[in-house]
């Protein structure tokens, strides 16, 4: 397989070779990536308005050997839509693919191209009258393609599962250029290897998913959503498992905050409307979708009342309205906002399984407490076992004066969850950033099998050159 240094810069050669229309301007937003840590470059961009034309630009970059770097919303936060170094490559944006192109509320099966965006999707079922449940902070900007090659997760996996599980088939050119047209709606096809698995969740390193076939679902009849304030981590455990019991399948959300993300907030986003005035050690946002007949807020009334008996929690707060659990709701999506502003030492984005988050946090805690005197905000989703643990400056200083034991930081924390059963890449990817961290904890026969499927696949080393895999 070519490596970086085997490759050819995106020039004008390529240019002339490609299809008429789809170059565009580069922009400096093309170059960036949200954390700010990595900065890239790029020779062309092309943005395709089909398939047919995907496949024409990736033809004409393998006959030349050129890199391609696939671009969707550019919310990514592993550094997998930019590439530093090596030769230029070509950046394929799937920014002009936005048709829906059918929606099928009898089969609860939307067809979907890669530069929808997740909220245009989740509008375009709502008319329908049907729910796409994947959400996620970004999706006013996020693409369904980049949703699909990252796997991605968000806040309502835990009753409806990952992008993965919410895909019934892809269309997507591959390194060849050649289109792969499997954008089926069954619930069952048993013919061999599956491609639509093996291309979501790689990131554009085996191809390009240009279109996808989603499930729908019915909407729960009616929703509620209410903060509860916990003791501790290990107890949100107990509260969670007696969700389950209670209310089974209906829990939809179930995100774990710490008090420090609502005095981020507080510290830089003072119009953010806070429920406690004095931000608890720890909430539980609990969202609930329930079958038509049962009223959702008796149903959190008794869990609540259930779970003060047991001990598991202090304080609650019931939104009574659509406006407040938007409100509560905000209080969970702003908190990503609220850590750049401000600007980490390190993120991390685990999961562990549930057992092992309660010790986890409070042996990290104890251990970044030794190495310095760091702030830390651990929040996420508790209920499939994915935290966000983040690492910020003492207040009153700025990350620069941490950049010599940032590397640090970021190792420790990822031996920790790994040591416990745990993955360092919970649902962001591997990207550029954790290539080191695969290649260090990946189970060697599992790496082995990925390099033969890329040297396979890819063979000329094209496809997002340097993400995934080094």
């Amino acid at each position: 397989m070519a490596n970086g240094a085997e490759l050819n810069p995106a020039d004008a050669a390529l240019a002339d070779a490609l299809p008429a229309g789809v170059l565009r301007e580069i922009e400096p937003r093309h170059l960036e990536e949200p954390r700010g840590r990595y900065h890239g470059h790029a020779g062309l961009l092309a943005a395709p308005r089909n398939v047919e034309e995907t496949a024409a630009v990736v033809r004409a970059c393998a006959a030349r050997r050129v890199g391609i770097v696939p671009l969707g919303g550019g919310t990514g936060l592993v550094g997998g839509q930019v590439m530093q170094g090596g030769p230029a490559p070509l950046i394929l944006s799937l920014e002009r693919m936005q048709s829906v192109r059918e929606v099928r509320a009898e089969e609860n099966v939307m067809l979907a191209e890669a530069g929808v965006t997740l909220q245009a999707a989740r509008d375009a079922a709502e008319a329908a009258g049907r729910l796409f449940p994947l959400s996620l902070a970004s999706q006013g900007t996020a693409q369904i393609g980049g949703v699909m090659a990252t796997n991605a997760g968000g806040v309502n996996a835990l009753r409806y599962g990952t992008a993965r599980a919410l895909c019934l088939g892809v269309e997507a050119v591959m390194p060849d250029g050649s289109i792969l047209r499997d954008l089926k709606r069954l619930r069952k096809d048993n013919t061999g290897y599956d491609i639509r698995d093996l291309l979501i969740g790689a990131e554009g390193s085996l191809g390009i998913i240009t279109a996808a076939s989603l499930k729908l679902v019915p909407p729960p009849a009616a929703n509620g959503v209410a903060l509860m304030v916990v003791p501790d981590p290990a107890a949100a455990l107990e509260l969670l498992a007696l969700a389950g019991r209670q209310l089974g399948d209906c829990v939809t959300a179930f995100e774990l905050i710490s008090a420090q993300g609502p005095r981020f907030q507080i510290e830089n986003m003072p119009g953010l409307r806070q429920p406690f005035d004095t931000p608890p050690d720890w909430m539980v946002l609990i969202e609930i979708g329930l079958p038509s007949g049962l009223a959702p807020d008796t149903a959190l009334e008794t869990l609540f009342e259930a779970a003060a008996e047991a001990g598991l929690v202090e304080d609650g707060l019931i939104a009574q309205s659509g406006q407040q659990a938007t409100e509560f709701w905000r209080l969970r999506e702003e908190i990503p906002e609220a850590n750049r502003l401000i600007g980490s030492i390190s993120s991390h984005d685990i999961s562990l399984p549930l057992s092992e988050v309660p010790r986890f946090i409070t042996d990290a805690g104890a251990m970044l407490a030794a190495m310095g005197d760091m702030r830390i905000n651990c929040f996420g989703h508790l209920g499939d076992g994915n935290l966000h643990y983040n690492v910020f400056p003492a207040r009153g200083r700025n990350r620069a004066e941490y950049d010599h034991i940032r590397k640090r930081v970021q190792e420790a924390v990822h031996e920790m969850v790994v040591a416990r059963g745990g993955s360092f890449s919970a649902e962001h990817g591997v990207g550029r950033l954790k290539v080191a961290d695969l290649e260090r904890w990946g189970d060697p026969a599992r790496l082995a099998a990925m390099r033969a499927i890329k040297a396979a696949l890819d063979p000329l080393g094209i496809m997002n050159p340097g993400a995934v895999l080094a």
